[in-house]
């Protein structure tokens, strides 16, 4: 597998914004939308994609530094060291109870095998076998969960089974399903890149365009979010790139839809064309009063 850092091109030491625009950089290159039928810029988009998604956020992006492809299997490496865990969490789903956890759990028959008795006169039961599979989701069904029909390969056979997916997965979520007491599925997600919004953990980043003289003189805008509009009110004299916070607009958080990050919009204010004579004139006059304050 590639490393991370040669998929974007950019060095171990490179920082949020270097990462952010080699990703853009790449992105818009490789993009399948302008390289309609190539199957070589599909595979390259996925995997500067799967690479922006893990160096963009902190967490994986230490956990990659530190164990390198194996990096979604850290939470368990540091549990089977004897570190502190976090225990599956179980929802509803149309047919079954689906149970979910994150951070890969390679090496789960070591898990298991390590809770048998000292003695070697009690059986240990069989460890489920594990089957894997990835799914793809977009933004919006990261947001708002989704449901995926996949194929698993079991003794050589195929099955296709449908199975949800909880709202706030991102790239290097890995959902567990149990479907008996012998067989456990194992999803890899990817969340694709999304053309509005860039996330980083919970958080979602935006940019919008506003006339003007909205920006000089206050206004409104609508704000559009994975799921609704929103109203942004903008004060007098706002800067270009100036950032405002919309408190819970961002994605819901992992086992508590309930609860979301923030979205954060940047202001950019549009130019005006096509000017008239008489806007002509009156902006002549703000910059002569302009001249004369200074």
């Amino acid at each position: 597998m590639a490393d991370h850092y040669d998929t974007l091109g950019v060095t171990r030491g490179a920082d949020e914004k270097e990462i952010r625009q080699a990703f853009r950089r790449l992105a818009r290159k490789y993009h399948p939308d302008l390289n309609p039928g190539d199957k070589k810029a599909e595979d390259s988009f996925k995997q500067i994609n799967e690479a922006y998604e893990v160096l963009s956020d902190s967490d994986n992006r230490k956990k990659y530094d530190r164990y390198g492809d194996n990096w979604k299997q850290a939470d368990q490496f540091q549990a089977h060291r004897g570190n502190s865990g976090s225990a599956p969490f179980t929802w509803g789903s149309k047919r079954r109870t689906t149970s979910a956890d994150f951070g890969s759990l390679g090496g789960l028959d070591d898990l298991l095998g390590s809770f048998g008795g000292s003695s070697g006169r009690r059986r240990r039961a069989p460890a489920p076998q594990r089957l894997e599979t990835s799914v793809e989701v977009s933004l919006e069904e990261a947001f708002s969960g989704a449901e995926r029909n996949v194929t698993i390969t079991k003794d050589g056979k195929e099955r296709r089974i449908e199975v949800s997916i909880p709202a706030g997965v991102k790239t290097g979520s890995v959902v567990r399903i149990s479907l008996d007491k012998e067989n456990q599925i194992f999803l890899n997600v990817t969340v694709e890149p999304h053309p509005r919004f860039e996330r980083k953990g919970n958080d979602l980043y935006t940019e919008i365009e506003v006339p003007f003289e909205d920006a000089v003189l206050g206004g409104e805008a609508d704000v559009y979010t994975l799921n609704s509009a929103v109203q942004l009110k903008i004060p007098p004299e706002s800067q270009n790139g100036q950032r405002f916070r919309l408190a819970g607009q961002g994605m819901p958080r992992l086992n508590d839809a309930e609860s979301k990050g923030n979205l954060y919009v940047t202001l950019r204010p549009r130019m005006p064309k096509d000017l008239s004579d008489e806007e002509r004139e009156l902006l002549t006059q703000l910059k002569q009063l302009r001249a004369e304050r200074e």
